[in-house]
């Protein structure tokens, strides 16, 4: 297959098979009337991620043989496949295949099994088209596809008032900075006449105000998706409401998504002033801080997943901050790795979670939030999912030899290579932020080894090995890639310089 055909596809077969999706499912939910149904929409939805998954191998051989990124226009319309669009559509495809399997049996007894299936894949859909857009509109319209996929997903418990109020939430804040997004996009073309990024970049050299102040509403604009402190108030809410595979996706992709649209419109307009990166690190500072001490405080589980992931931001912040403004290559090849690994790690944490929420209260009829004492010694009836929820968390604390050690260590590593000693200064705070997650992973680790079960978690029901495929296979990576970080750099490498080349003058 050639590469012309095999991009083409990738962008828009999982736009096309969410539609087949909806429809099969649909069709089927209405006229087969059996007890023991089993919706096929789920194993559409899989074999369209599959589908997807060789067309984006189609596309990466090509790429890897040319060594030089992929072009491919659509009229006016141009898209440009490197080493973002590689890592991003890699990293999507497998948690959403992960999460369609999770989701089989976390969903089965749901209404409307066809329409979370239907929304999963355009989403990831969305965001791979938004990993090869090379113009700001084409950007925005991936990633507003993303957006009202993923806000419908929130709201999937639709009988469920907090999932209500958390969708309307998500929705209200999430229009409000898509808005503003045009805004920028549209002072900008006033300015320059093109929103074709590599054309930007090549024809802006100076400063102009119309040009600090779309970008400053960009960063406004996607930073509510990013949940870049203060504009993070829907992400707690949303992320505990939806069904523990989307809280997976939202906190795995769906946040880094939003900072890499942010980076690629910054990259048209990187010559209009040198304090963009900068500007991320005050956000990373920010959001470290106020991610981790939020997080202290909470008494539901995927609250507090929830806000920690706001600290995770920060560290990635901090990192494309340096390679922005330092031209710290290093340090924004970590955050691309730790762009990875909390995809791994923050997915392997939600949906373990989720297997205690399930088993203990969505299977019994319940909606009720898994609290922290709900996971009082549930090691002694569900042992693997324990250990598993136990790596994840030690992996988002930083412990060696786990995956989130590495690329935080990667992140700090390429700051202080910087030897600014304002850097300096803030590798040790960063440290220092990622010793105090701890204090909220550590004892749910010590509930869940320590302390005695309670009758409910003894009459939990068992985990389906639909459940476990997913966790294992999470697991074994955070291990892995904590042991030998080096099998990411084919990926993490092309991905950082693609974002450097823009930045760099």
């Amino acid at each position: 297959m050639d590469v012309n055909t095999a991009f083409t596809w990738l962008l828009i077969f999982p736009i096309i098979s969410s539609a087949v999706i909806y429809l099969v499912g649909r069709l089927f939910s209405r006229y087969i009337k059996t007890k023991k149904r089993i919706n096929p929409s789920r194993w559409l939805a899989l074999i369209s991620l599959i589908v997807s998954g060789v067309f984006l191998y189609f596309t990466i051989k090509s790429v890897f043989t040319t060594g030089q990124s992929h072009y491919q226009n659509f009229g006016e319309i141009w898209f440009r496949f490197d080493g973002i669009s590689l890592m991003l559509s890699l990293l999507v495809l497998v948690l959403g295949t992960l999460v369609t399997v999770y989701s089989f049996t976390y969903i089965r007894n749901e209404d409307a099994e066809e329409k979370f299936y239907a929304l999963l894949v355009i989403m990831i859909g969305a965001i791979i088209g938004l990993g090869c857009a090379l113009d700001l509109f084409n950007l925005w319209v991936w990633f507003e596809v993303m957006t009202i996929s993923s806000i419908v997903l929130v709201a999937f418990y639709r009988d469920q008032a907090g999932s209500l109020e958390a969708g309307v939430k998500y929705l209200i804040q999430s229009a409000l900075g898509s808005v503003l997004v045009v805004i920028g996009i549209a002072l900008v073309f006033l300015q320059v006449g093109t929103l074709n990024i590599e054309l930007l970049r090549m024809s802006i050299t100076s400063p102009s105000p119309l040009l600090i102040i779309g970008g400053a509403l960009m960063v406004i604009g996607f930073g509510v998706k990013i949940a870049m402190v203060p504009l993070h108030t829907w992400l707690p809410d949303a992320h505990s409401q939806a069904p523990s595979g989307i809280s997976a996706m939202l906190s795995g992709v769906v946040i880094e998504v939003g900072l890499i649209a942010l980076l690629r419109a910054l990259g048209g307009i990187a010559l209009s002033g040198d304090r963009w990166g900068y500007l991320l690190i005050g956000f990373g500072i920010l959001n470290m801080i106020v991610g981790n001490l939020l997080a202290l405080r909470q008494h539901e589980v995927k609250r507090m997943l929830a806000y920690s992931s706001l600290s995770h931001v920060g560290f990635m912040l901090l990192g494309f901050g340096v390679l922005i403004s330092l031209n710290g290559i290093l340090a924004g090849t970590g955050a691309v790795f730790h762009l990875v690994t909390h995809g791994f790690m923050k997915s392997l944490a939600f949906l373990a979670a989720g297997v205690f929420l399930y088993n203990l209260n969505i299977s019994k009829g319940s909606h009720k939030p898994l609290i922290l004492d709900d996971l009082n010694g549930v090691s002694k009836k569900y042992p693997f999912t324990a250990f598993a929820f136990s790596i994840a968390l030690l992996s988002l604390g930083g412990l060696p030899p786990l995956a989130g050690f590495m690329s935080k260590w990667q992140i700090l590593a390429g700051v202080a290579q910087t030897q600014n000693t304002f850097m300096t200064i803030l590798v040790v705070f960063a440290g220092l932020m990622s010793v105090l997650s701890l204090g909220y992973y550590a004892p749910l680790i010590n509930r869940m080894y320590r302390k005695q079960p309670s009758e409910k978690v003894m009459e939990g029901q068992p985990v389906s090995i639909w459940m476990y495929i997913p966790i294992a296979v999470l697991t074994l990576a955070t291990v892995i890639l904590g042991i030998v970080p080096s099998l990411m750099n084919w990926l993490t490498g092309p991905a950082a310089y693609s974002l450097f080349i823009f930045f760099s003058k």
